[in-house]
């Protein structure tokens, strides 16, 4: 395998979930979990391949929306969703680290880019106590300088909070970083 190629930033930031790690078999069997104890019917994975990026909640409304039938409008906010993800949670504990796998590639890049001494920081959506387990798992937490995590800040992607936060840790201007 060849070099990657040279970047000029002093900090890149990565999402964790379709970025470093492909976390989409878990998920899913942590989503069925949660549709089949509610009594719904069971989604595909690449469904929730579709879904994965924009936080639990809204894979969630995701899931139940094609598993009920129900507009995603009517299930944000509803007694039905505040079920739902309490009842993930714990599925999702039992899932995490189970079926995931970093990408190709990825801890390469990571070693290349902090050989540079380049730093490295994860920006992702998922709650600290799953992304710390996952990043223990897959040996990439001794790698990053920095993780933020969805719980860590105000408002979650696409917000930028959890990405000038990293910055504002980091000691890192916005032209210097790059984000993956």
């Amino acid at each position: 395998m060849g070099n990657f190629p040279e970047f000029d930033v002093d900090l890149v930031m990565f999402d964790l979930d379709g970025t470093l790690l492909d976390t989409a078999g878990e998920l899913t069997d942590a989503v069925n979990d949660t549709l089949t104890e509610l009594g719904h019917r069971p989604v595909t994975e690449a469904q929730v391949r579709d879904w994965i990026g924009n936080g639990t909640r809204e894979l969630l409304v995701s899931a139940l929306a094609e598993a009920t039938g129900l507009p995603r409008e009517t299930l944000r906010g509803s007694p039905v969703l505040t079920q739902a993800a309490s009842v993930f949670d714990p599925c999702y504990e039992k899932r995490c680290g189970t079926r995931s796998q970093a990408y190709p590639h990825a801890l390469d890049l990571l070693h290349q880019l902090r050989a540079r001494g380049t730093q490295l920081a994860v920006v992702t959506n998922k709650d600290s106590r799953f992304t710390h387990r996952l990043l223990a798992h897959h040996q990439l937490a001794l790698l990053l300088d920095l993780v933020v995590c969805g719980d860590s800040v105000a408002r979650k992607k696409p917000a930028p909070d959890g990405i000038l936060l990293c910055l504002s840790q980091c000691r890192v201007t916005l032209a210097r970083a790059l984000f993956v």
